[in-house]
């Protein structure tokens, strides 16, 4: 009766704490899908700047152990110099003590810390006259040395704040594609298709439907045929932060674009921003080859005509042939013709 009576205590708590909080509780509101898909499009934008962070920092770590790889080549020669004149000083030195010209404190001279010579090279000044051409090259090769290690050094520190940057981004990307793929596993492949460019930064996901020849047919007569049969035979290469070819090297997009058209013998400039400055034409007077900017110039695509463009879209994807259509006709800024 005891257990009996302290079940229903605890039910009629229980039903009190219900109705203080406003009755039965409610599942909270799924998203629509049009809340879903800009979801989508803002976390696109999102990894795709991390992308780009992160290609970059390793672009800068991949520079500064070239750097670390020069410095410590370096290193080893003024060592080796700096070693083989300590053994002429203090030859010189053990000569000028034993004939009284210099105190006990030559025995610095023979440190292998080129700092600690530096600091003491005033003792050197005590030689005999005779030894200064000696003295000059033993300073100058302990101040190369000394340049040289905290040189090294300082690069080390560098390389090892890039490596914290290089993981703490990775684990930032890795968050964002997880919330991405959940974002994603509530939308039909179509509406997937319209999330981002190319499907999205988490692997390309039903793209547009694409009609026509993936290979290039026509004419070479024009700068822009050119350009429009180069950036075909890009089709399948990889995308790469900072890429400008060949397709073993892979492509970003203004990448392809630049390569493109320096192909048909214009050179034009490296960045997306910078290719939105080119002369401007009506997107609804568009030629192949014309240039689409999209998402306030972060991205760029090679019109090829028949409502169709040429894209490097996003890492782990490739350059591909998609319709303007979905997220490309939603981003759309304009069209520039080089």
């Amino acid at each position: 009766m005891r257990y009996r009576a302290a079940s229903v205590t605890a039910g009629l708590a229980a039903l009190g704490i219900l109705a203080a909080t406003g009755g039965v509780a409610v599942a909270a509101p799924q998203p629509t899908i049009a809340q879903v898909q800009k979801k989508l499009t803002q976390l696109s934008t999102k990894i795709d700047q991390l992308d780009q962070q992160l290609d970059q920092v390793k672009q800068e770590l991949s520079s500064a152990n070239q750097r670390l790889a020069v410095v410590n080549i370096e290193a080893a020669r003024y060592a080796k110099q700096y070693n083989s004149m300590r053994t002429e000083v203090g030859r010189i030195a053990a000569q000028a003590y034993e004939q009284g010209n210099i105190n006990s404190s030559v025995a610095l001279l023979t440190s292998g810390n080129p700092q600690q010579i530096l600091n003491q090279s005033s003792i050197l000044m005590e030689l005999s006259a005779t030894n200064k051409a000696e003295m000059d090259q033993f300073i100058s090769a302990a101040h190369a040395l000394t340049s040289t290690q905290q040189a090294a050094q300082h690069t080390r520190a560098g390389i090892a704040q890039l490596k914290s940057s290089l993981s703490l981004r990775r684990s930032s990307l890795g968050k964002q594609q997880t919330q991405q793929k959940t974002l994603l596993a509530q939308l039909t492949p179509a509406q997937q298709a319209a999330a981002g460019p190319g499907g999205t930064a988490a692997g390309p996901a039903a793209p547009p439907v694409v009609t026509g020849p993936s290979k290039y047919t026509g004419p070479t007569s024009t700068q822009a045929e050119k350009a429009v049969a180069y950036a075909y035979a890009q089709l399948g290469c990889p995308y790469v932060y900072g890429g400008t070819g060949p397709c073993s090297s892979g492509f970003d997009c203004s990448g392809l674009m630049m390569e493109a058209w320096a192909a048909a013998g214009l050179a034009i400039p490296r960045t997306s921003e910078e290719q939105a400055g080119l002369p401007a034409v009506s997107t609804s007077e568009l030629q192949p080859g014309d240039i689409l900017e999209f998402a306030g110039d972060s991205h760029v695509g090679m019109y090829v005509g028949g409502g169709m463009l040429l894209d490097a879209p996003h890492s782990g994807a490739v350059v591909e042939k998609v319709a303007l259509s979905g997220w490309y006709q939603s981003e759309l800024d304009g069209a520039v013709r080089p």
